[in-house]
């Protein structure tokens, strides 16, 4: 019978309210923008920018919880009610003038004909009228506006459009609208800048309490118990993948136009979660910690040793290859489920994928990380990661329809993104000087998913624009492969990886002393 550490299972508890609170509207939140009607470029550009404030804003607040350490509970806690207030705020941003819309059951004769251009008028729900320009010949059909901006439009059906109506039949197909943005009068607009302040600040919150939960979780394990680490994020995988699930069903549920999702259920779901994890941080009791004289001093000279450099070179490119899948893949997923006639159950299909990615491959890795490092060692742990990206990127650029994204990331996500995430944040647990462990979580975020994630999703919106999804995936999954092989060249060939593989490098100080590492395996039952 396995003995569970009672004093864990806040952490525990923890990790699993404070994920479920984003599962429902964290994975939505790119999406939910393209409805408001952002572009990719804009999305892009916007994904880019707060990363950068994650940069500064993760290492800051983890010096203020190393320097106030008795109220770095409090300061946890209100970082939380800042992020959930300003992601359900989110549903209050008022309805821009340009949206997507849909138009059933027009048949191929009043189309007119495929090879000739025609206009028909359609009405919306709303009584606004639209003056449409179709051409057949081509997979997209503009469609103008004379008020705002001009519309792509495609059929929402699985027909080839040149066949279309060659024998002048009267089935009845339906086509789907989003705007193409030549126009910039929506950046102008409340709903834009409603949209863009509130999700800066909820993403900044959420990234900010995520690396001091990691600090927290590493304090709470103590010293030598970096490889407990994944058996207590493992319940946040779980209380994501549940509550996104639970959250994609129930959006399609209440959702009675396609191209308009209702996402309140979602937010109800967020704030619920909320209210149950800032329940459980007050159970949490923090241990009391050395506190450094020079928490900068003492981080900075870590950046002396060129294994610490290389690593955080590193954790920006593992920052940049997660990022297009964060920002991009439900993009593309939405892409193939309009080619492919599957948006009445969109929502649906994301919720599987993210309980896919979450419940299947980031549990097993998450539970089993711990060990793995301890075999391999951190430096080939995170190779092994970034060529399980490369497979990963690549087989989603290759899915034409949106199902195909269900194998791929719950085969995939554990042994890129749970094993590279954990390899990353153990690390930094090991080298942190004492009483600088929430500003050293919040130095390697900063590198991962704030200027990583910056770099990716600024060269991703432009790729997805320029390119499409498919190609730009591609080019993502050569990148990371890329990067396998770097690193593997570097510590085998320049930095000579140390024999014994939590000894992460070889210079005048020992970054995982030996008493540490046995520590952590006579602890193993403790930390479960």
């Amino acid at each position: 019978m396995v003995e569970v550490n009672r004093k864990l299972l806040p952490v525990k508890a923890h990790f699993f309210f404070f994920m479920a609170s984003m599962g429902p509207i964290l994975p939505f939140t790119i999406v939910f923008g393209k409805q408001l009607g952002i572009s990719e470029i804009v999305m892009g550009t916007v994904s880019a920018v707060l990363p950068l404030l994650f940069l500064v804003a993760k290492p800051a607040f983890g010096y203020l919880a190393d320097y106030f350490q008795r109220q770095r509970k409090l300061l946890f806690m209100s970082v939380i009610c800042i992020m959930c207030g300003a992601h359900i705020l989110l549903y209050f941003v008022p309805a821009a003038p340009i949206r997507p819309f849909s138009v059933n059951d027009i048949t191929c004769e009043e189309i007119n004909s495929c090879h000739k251009k025609g206009n028909y008028t359609v009405r919306e729900e709303n009584s606004m009228l639209y003056n449409c320009t179709w051409s057949a010949n081509t997979k997209h059909i503009q469609v103008e506006r004379n008020i705002l901006t001009p519309e792509k439009c495609s059929i929402a059906s699985k027909v080839n459009v040149s066949d279309l109506c060659q024998n002048n039949t009267s089935n009845a197909y339906d086509i789907m609208c989003e705007p193409v943005h030549t126009d910039p009068y929506l950046y102008s607009t409340v709903t834009f800048w409603s949209f863009v302040i509130l999700m800066a600040i909820g993403s900044i919150g959420y990234n900010v309490a995520n690396s001091i939960s990691d600090a927290i979780c590493f304090d709470v394990l103590g010293e030598g118990g970096e490889m407990g680490y994944g058996r207590q994020r493992v319940f946040g995988a779980i209380g994501f993948g549940l509550s996104a699930l639970l959250a994609g069903y129930v959006i399609d549920l209440f959702s009675t136009d396609d191209s308009m999702k209702n996402y309140a259920p979602a937010f109800i779901l967020t704030l619920a979660f909320g209210l149950l994890d800032i329940f459980t941080c007050t159970r949490l009791k923090l241990p009391k910690l050395p506190k450094s004289e020079s928490i900068l001093g003492d981080v900075a000279s870590l950046l002396k040793h060129r294994h610490i450099v290389v690593f955080l070179i590193f954790a920006t490119f593992a920052g940049i290859c997660d990022s297009f899948i964060i920002y991009f893949m439900f993009w593309y997923l939405e892409d193939l489920a309009m080619a492919s006639g599957a948006m009445s159950h969109v929502k649906l299909i994301e919720g599987l994928v993210i309980a896919a990615e979450t419940l299947g491959g980031e549990v097993i890795f998450f539970s089993y990380a711990g060990k793995m490092i301890e075999k391999l060692g951190y430096e080939h742990c995170l190779s092994l990661s970034f060529v399980f990206y490369a497979l990963r990127l690549g087989l989603i650029s290759l899915a034409n329809n949106p199902w195909w994204l269900l194998p791929t990331e719950f085969f995939l996500q554990g042994p890129s993104f749970a094993l590279c995430y954990t390899t990353i944040v153990a690390y930094a647990s090991a080298v942190a000087p004492p009483g600088t462990s929430a500003t050293m979580q919040g130095l390697v975020a900063g590198m991962d998913d704030g200027f990583g994630y910056a770099i990716g999703s600024l060269a991703g919106g432009v790729l997805y624009q320029w390119f499409g999804g498919s190609w730009s995936f591609l080019m993502y999954s050569g990148l990371a492969l890329a990067c396998a092989v770097a690193h593997f060249a570097l510590h085998i060939f320049f930095l000579k990886v140390p024999s014994k593989p939590t000894d992460t490098c070889s210079t005048d100080y020992q970054v995982v002393s030996q008493k540490a590492t046995n520590d952590s395996k006579s602890d193993s039952n403790e930390s479960r």
